[in-house]
């Protein structure tokens, strides 16, 4: 279970250096681009032994990583664009709630993870908590026109999810899981390298040592999420028997997002609405019912 508190403490770390950012006035695309490079790099240097270009050809899981790496750059232009024509109430919803997508992934190619009624007590309670949670209350309706880019968020983040499972339960062991999170922020890191060269307004926030400091710190806790979670899906106790993968995702995206809440009220003052506090309350009993199931 330590590495599944490790992959929530290094998933609300990225939401607090985003804060950061945000409140010091440094744009969030060179602190990304950074970030992809850091990580890179960590987990090249927590790989066990040197890696061959013929080697890495070998591995089963590489197209996966390649896949997964260009996914987080193209999430992270419709995450932007989400938030300004959606807004960022209806954008962090629609991100969380993807979460249902690698639930039901692990159940269908999982032989030893089944639904029980406790499991999915647990997870309806996860997903109302989820959305209660993040719920911030908005002035202006939402504009239909744009309700197809969150829907895209939606199944965008869950297909992101849903193919770490889908590789880890097939092809990555956990000797591979730092080379396979490097190989995935790597190719992360060169798609972003090929968009800089569109957006020369950011050009000359790359000199800025405050912008590489933001991005190792990003980088850090980024591999961590991807790192962790690897960890703990493929964790097994003395007996050989493991914690299912359902289980995995639920007491993790709700961890995230109320850990996410209290740290914002908290450390930045932000203000929770009696629907949050449910939402917060909710969450608990799903953690609960999971961990009894």
């Amino acid at each position: 279970m330590h590495f599944l508190i490790l992959c929530i403490l290094s998933s609300t770390g990225i939401f607090l250096i985003f804060k950061v950012i945000d409140r010091i006035g440094i744009p969030a695309f060179p602190v990304i681009v950074i970030n992809y490079l850091a990580a890179t790099l960590l987990g090249f240097s927590i790989n066990a032994g040197p890696v061959s270009l013929s080697a890495l050809k070998q591995m089963e899981w590489l197209p996966f990583s390649l896949l997964i790496g260009v996914l987080f750059i193209v999430m992270f232009f419709i995450v932007a664009l989400a938030t300004r024509k959606a807004g960022i109430s209806v954008t962090t919803v629609a991100s969380k709630m993807s979460v249902i997508f690698p639930i039901v992934v692990s159940l269908v190619i999982d032989p030893t993870d089944h639904l029980t009624v406790m499991k999915l007590a647990g997870i309806i309670l996860a997903i109302s908590g989820v959305g209660l949670t993040v719920y911030k209350p908005v002035s202006e309706r939402l504009d239909l026109r744009t309700i197809y880019i969150p829907v895209i968020l939606f199944f965008g983040m869950g297909l992101v999810d849903s193919l770490v499972k889908y590789a880890q339960h097939h092809f990555v062991r956990d000797p591979d899981t730092a080379l396979f999170s490097a190989i995935l922020f790597l190719n992360a890191f060169l798609s972003g390298l090929v968009l800089v060269l569109f957006f020369p307004k950011f050009h000359r926030w790359f000199f800025k040592p405050s912008v590489w400091g933001m991005g190792a710190l990003l980088g850090a806790v980024n591999f961590g999420s991807i790192y962790f979670i690897i960890r703990t899906l493929n964790f097994s106790f003395a007996t050989g028997s493991g914690i299912d993968s359902s289980l995995v995702f639920g007491i993790n995206n709700i961890g995230i997002v109320s850990l996410s809440v209290l740290a914002g009220l908290w450390i930045f003052r932000e203000q929770l609405v009696p629907l949050n506090r449910i939402g917060i309350a909710l969450s608990i009993a799903a953690i609960l019912l999971f961990t009894l199931a």
